[in-house]
């Protein structure tokens, strides 16, 4: 049986894990459309205190919100968004910031491995979406105990660097459930 709780926790340990990566490679502003599977990010961004956090619930207007923050301050910015089609929002942005040449780090969440090309509502194959407009491309595998923590940090870290010649995507995997599976008394 799957401790639920334990998954939980990793998604929160693993997402903190991201957000404290950016912040420590200059990233410290994070445009964020909340959503369920980044959950864990969201949740993970607004209990930092030294992360900057926008939120807006359209995610090709937060791209774009990104995109000309990153443009203007000449610094990385995060673009988050939750998985499927919410991702392809960001394109048009993601191509204006290739042209460019601009620092556009976009955290993309998305389902753990089982659940690809399951027929899930609003799932779409979030791997390599953006092709070459890209400079780098990772898939984040889901949390694991056996995973150790330096995967992430050393992964945001070369993302940190490649993201200063255009935008990257880091495609995020988290399984379900996504945050504390805390029980309240009385509930």
């Amino acid at each position: 049986m799957t401790d639920l709780a334990n998954i939980g926790s990793q998604n929160q340990a693993w997402a903190r894990i991201i957000v404290d990566a950016c912040l420590a490679h200059g990233v410290d502003h994070f445009f964020v459309a909340p959503g369920s599977r980044c959950t864990p990010l969201t949740v993970a961004i607004a209990e930092t205190p030294d992360a900057v956090c926008i939120k807006h619930f359209d995610e090709r207007g937060l791209a774009f919100a990104c995109q000309g923050y990153a443009r203007g301050s000449r610094r990385s910015a995060a673009f988050v968004c939750t998985s499927g089609t919410a991702v392809a929002n960001a394109w048009p942005a993601v191509v204006e910031a290739a042209m460019e040449g601009i620092p556009m780090l976009l955290l993309t969440a998305d389902r753990p491995p089982e659940l690809r090309s399951a027929g899930a509502n609003q799932s779409i194959d979030q791997q390599k979406l953006f092709g070459d407009l890209v400079s780098w491309y990772f898939d984040l595998p889901c949390p694991t105990e056996e995973m150790k923590p330096e995967v992430v940090k050393s992964t945001l870290a070369y993302a940190a660097e490649r993201v200063k010649s255009g935008p990257v995507h880091v495609n995020c995997m988290f399984r379900e459930p996504f945050g504390s599976t805390k029980i309240v008394p009385g509930h």
